[in-house]
């Protein structure tokens, strides 16, 4: 067995390394600098090109252009240059560039805490662009799922020709740990589907909504049109045709058609479960042990770890609360960010969120919030003959894979338990 004691941050510079990088450009920032470190380091070794950018907008839309050009890129930044990022995610996903960003949250609005952990940036990450369309989100826990969620970024990010994202957090991502190198999963890289060399424009050709055009390089032999206005198939601007309306659609269809496929979750259920716990990130080490711990002292919970934020992994949330009651997200933001994003898809069902900011969610506190919401029955309670009516079934096609519940003298602002069909809906549901 081959040990190693790495960050998160250096597992997701060599998974985009893995996954055949070949540009970066990058703003140093805290919790994210290693990324940037790593790969300026290293890149040059591997045949490809690191560059070191006088700032975050000048970092993706280097990315971006290396990336018209035919190569893998990303960079790597936290909130405050992600907000500067925006309108340049919003050309790659209108002109539709693959490209990376590994987005390593920290605490608070603006600079925030540069050195704090939080899981604060859901919405900043997702609904930033102009009509809410679906940016993928992966979401590691730990080193060796940064390697490998790495790797699906941008095997998802080429195939769907699309901008990805990769959210870490300032715990996953500079807390060093033993990785075993064996283990560690190694996907195959996913080529872009290149266009015909023989055509004489190359631009956004598709003959289904769904469908993902072929690409060419900007400076090969085929005009290429590459437009972040609204266009028609032939990258032609147009502002009243119903093809462009056509194209506007396809860059949400072509995302939600392979939302089953992009569906990454860690599912522990527990077939007498009355509560699951849903979390992700960081805290779902946290949730984890917690459920550890409640099931040593008789009480069963099922456990569902989200790795893909967006597309919701709706089919995998119906699978894992099937027959339960009582569900709760564990997550380190103040309002529940996540939870508000998955109560379209749990209606009828008792929702409650255990959010903190200012430090981690413990084992300890997942256990309390709970006990105290009443979530989960030590079996020896129950009256004599009962038996849970639910069955774990079998897995559908996944790949592994006003109250919150703490208390003001935890840092948690209170908010009311509800129900899923009596909160109300987020800005945008997902796919």
């Amino acid at each position: 067995m081959s040990l190693r004691l790495c960050s998160g941050n250096r597992m997701v510079a060599e998974g985009a390394l893995a996954a055949g990088c070949r540009f970066f450009a990058g703003y140093p920032i805290t919790p994210a600098s290693e990324i940037y470190e790593v790969m300026m380091r290293e890149l040059v070794a591997h045949g490809g090109l690191a560059l070191s950018a006088p700032d975050e907008i000048s970092s993706l839309c280097y990315c971006v252009g290396a990336s018209l050009r035919g190569l893998k890129a990303m960079t790597a930044t936290s909130g405050p240059g992600w907000a500067l990022m925006s309108e340049t995610v919003q050309y790659a996903l209108m002109t539709e560039t693959p490209v990376v960003i590994a987005l390593v949250q920290r605490l608070g609005p603006s600079t925030g805490g540069a050195t704090q952990g939080a899981q604060g940036d859901i919405f900043l990450a997702e609904f930033s662009t102009s009509g809410g369309y679906t940016i993928p989100v992966f979401a590691p826990s730990n080193a060796a799922e940064c390697y490998e969620l790495t790797q699906q970024a941008f095997n998802w990010s080429e195939r769907l020709r699309s901008p990805v994202v990769l959210l870490s957090d300032k715990e996953v991502g500079m807390t060093t740990e033993p990785v075993e190198e064996a283990a560690l999963a190694k996907l195959a890289p996913v080529k872009r589907t290149w266009g015909d060399a023989k055509a004489s424009v190359a631009a956004y050709e598709i003959s289904r909504a769904e469908e993902v055009p072929s690409f060419a390089p900007v400076g090969c032999r085929v005009k290429v049109t590459a437009t972040g206005s609204a266009h028609d198939r032939l990258g032609r601007l147009r502002k009243v045709s119903p093809e462009v309306v056509e194209m506007l659609v396809h860059l949400q269809r072509k995302i939600e058609a392979h939302a089953a496929e992009m569906a990454l979750v860690r599912p522990d259920l527990d077939p007498d479960a009355s509560c699951l716990l849903l979390s992700y990130g960081i805290t779902a080490r946290a949730a984890r042990e917690a459920v550890r711990m409640l099931r040593e002292e008789g009480f069963p919970i099922s456990f569902l770890q989200l790795q893909t934020l967006f597309p919701v992994p709706g089919e995998a949330l119906h699978w894992a609360a099937a027959g339960i009651r009582t569900i709760f997200v564990a997550e380190e933001n103040l309002t529940g960010q996540y939870r508000s994003v998955l109560a379209p898809f749990l209606t009828g069902k008792r929702l409650l969120g255990i959010n903190k900011i200012g430090s981690m969610i413990s084992p300890t506190e997942i256990v309390r919030a709970i006990r105290r919401a009443g979530g989960t029955i030590p079996r020896g309670d129950w009256p004599s003959g009962q038996s849970t009516e639910r069955t774990v079934r079998s897995s559908p096609s996944l790949r592994a894979g006003p109250s919150t519940l703490l208390g003001d003298a935890e840092q948690s602002r209170s908010v009311s338990d509800s129900r899923t069909d009596e909160t109300a809906p987020p800005r945008k549901a997902g796919v």
